[in-house]
């Protein structure tokens, strides 16, 4: 690819190996509230979608009930994923490249007191120019919201063609398509048929692979 300006990583599931641990912590939350979530309904109908929707269409709540477990959700998160450590060697490398080429955003459903410790311990802070996270928008993923937040922000002449977005779950790739951004799909959250409207698909992410498309 030629004439990419800026690159956007999705955080949970992509930056972040993390769904197992998102579904864990979903699934224990809700079974104390008497709705246990079956991994394929999670995988099957959820992963991606924000916050808000989650909770609140699988416990049947809103309101301040859905703000609490909201909360506290997010700090079950951060004790279990707060080290950094679902950050692998492969995306802290392949972080690094990117910012070295150009400004390297991540834009998520996630709430930033989640994705910036993470991204602390994993010494990215000085690769990532912004964070766009579920705090900044009022539509989460698969509205594009985010994608052209974060467009704006990082340079107001900056085309959304101009953007390359890594993205896992088929909520993800509808954001960024419906933004007019270059999508490229981490396959293991979802399966390839539903990331299907994505750029491209791939394996894994590396320098190799953000080298070539930012070539």
């Amino acid at each position: 690819m030629s004439g990419i300006r800026a690159v956007a990583f999705d955080f949970n599931g992509t930056l972040s190996n993390d769904e197992p641990i998102l579904y864990a912590v979903y699934r224990d939350l809700f079974s104390e509230y008497g709705r246990p979530l079956p991994e394929s309904d999670y995988y099957g109908a959820l992963a991606g979608l924000a916050e808000e929707v989650i909770i609140g269409t699988w416990l049947d709540v809103q309101g301040d009930a859905l703000a609490a477990l909201v909360e506290e959700r997010i700090a079950r998160y951060v004790a279990r994923a707060g080290c950094g450590e679902t950050v692998s060697a492969a995306l802290r490398e392949a972080v690094a490249y990117a910012a070295k080429h150009v400004p390297v955003a991540v834009v998520s459903g996630a709430f930033r007191r989640e994705i910036e410790p993470v991204l602390t311990a994993a010494g990215l802070d000085d690769y990532v120019t912004i964070v766009v996270a579920a705090d900044d928008v009022e539509r989460g993923k698969p509205d594009p919201e985010g994608y052209l937040y974060a467009i704006s922000a990082l340079d107001g002449d900056l085309r959304p063609d101009e953007v390359l977005a890594f993205e896992d779950t088929q909520a993800g790739v509808a954001s960024a398509k419906a933004a007019g951004v270059y999508c490229v799909a981490l396959l293991g959250t979802h399966s390839a048929e539903r990331l299907r409207d994505a750029d491209e698909l791939v394996e894994g992410i590396d320098v190799a692979l953000v080298e070539r498309l930012l070539a």
